[in-house]
């Protein structure tokens, strides 16, 4: 089955006896299912002729808004994987005292965004990392309108890159 998610990967279903090198691969980037060592399948994402688990956004905001707030922060995550369009599986969020820090993780079918605060120095430290069929970029508009950060910094990394 092959289909075009939102993000414009071409996603589609592979078992193991599929082939799954350089001529079964395209420009376009996909995610596959595949057989895990434990019979569930794993989603690992095809782009640019590398396979790898997913895509990891490190997101560093400065001068960023609502960092003591934990009821915007889970408002945020829980637009974050909606614009993502991954399957949410829990929420916690937690406001540290005295001095107003909030950490908070949305567990996700295709892995986690989680955020840690320093509200004392306008700053937020941000992952979005995910699997499959997701698109982790989608996330960053939403979490930027969250916390209008003066200055944002993304690094991407590609996790369990198969080479």
């Amino acid at each position: 089955m092959n289909s075009l998610s939102r993000s414009g990967w071409k996603v589609a279903a592979v078992s193991e006896a599929s082939p799954q090198g350089p001529a079964a691969r395209s420009g376009a980037a996909r995610a596959t299912a595949e057989s895990g060592t434990d019979g569930g399948l794993d989603y690992f994402v095809e782009r640019d002729g590398k396979v790898f688990a997913g895509r990891h956004l490190l997101l560093d905001l400065w001068g960023a808004k609502n960092l003591d707030d934990p009821q915007a922060i889970e408002r945020a995550l829980r637009d974050a994987v909606a614009a993502a369009n991954a399957t949410l599986l829990h929420v916690h969020v937690h406001r540290f005292t005295p001095m107003g820090g909030v950490s908070g993780v949305a567990v996700l079918a295709e892995s986690h965004i989680s955020i840690h605060t320093w509200p004392e120095r306008a700053f937020a430290a941000i992952d979005v990392f995910m699997c499959g069929n997701c698109d982790p970029q989608k996330s960053v508009p939403v979490l930027t309108a969250a916390f209008a950060p003066e200055r944002l910094l993304i690094d991407e990394v590609d996790r369990g890159l198969i080479e």
